[in-house]
């Protein structure tokens, strides 16, 4: 991959990976304080739980996004096993060109949904409009859409650099 595109593919999974261990300790920290409340005070705090569940979301996205790069993504197997190796990297560029497409269109969808949201002025806890924690859902389509774009980016760049080698 070119070395722009891989700077930025790494820079991006350093600030996936920070927002990862940022949100994951403040549900441990939440999760924890809330049993704690709870199991000795008979109270809690009644967004606690509101919020963990939306903090899944973030760290799922998030997570989803990492692995769309390391490319441990959900994937069927079946095809590269009967069809011939020359044919499996055109294969694998037209599942990414299709997983690119479902993105975009789930993060049309959820843009949609969010400015529903924005339009209603719902809150989730304290005040906080809703939409402040769902961005999470177009934000994440958008990145996992990116991550197959950048494998598609590199795929396409191996196969015109190869085939420039083999013409050599």
């Amino acid at each position: 991959m070119n070395k722009v595109l891989s700077k930025f593919d790494s820079g991006l999974a350093q600030v996936e990976n920070g927002i990862i261990v940022a949100t994951l300790g403040i549900m441990v920290i939440l999760a924890f304080l809330q049993v704690l409340l709870r199991n000795f005070f008979d109270t809690g705090l009644l967004w606690g739980d509101i919020l963990l569940r939306h903090l899944v979301l973030w760290v799922g996205f998030f997570g989803a996004s990492l692995a769309t790069r390391q490319e441990k993504h959900i994937n069927v197997d079946i095809l590269t096993k009967l069809l011939p190796k020359k044919a499996i990297p055109y294969v694998q560029l037209t599942v990414n060109i299709f997983a690119v497409v479902i993105n975009v269109i789930l993060a049309k969808a959820s843009w949609i949904f969010l400015s529903f949201e924005i339009e209603a002025g719902t809150t989730i806890f304290l005040d906080i409009p809703s939409w402040y924690i769902q961005i999470i859902l177009p934000l994440g389509f958008g990145l996992i859409g990116l991550r197959f774009t950048l494998k598609i980016i590199e795929q396409l760049s191996g196969m015109w650099f190869k085939s420039e080698k083999t013409d050599k």
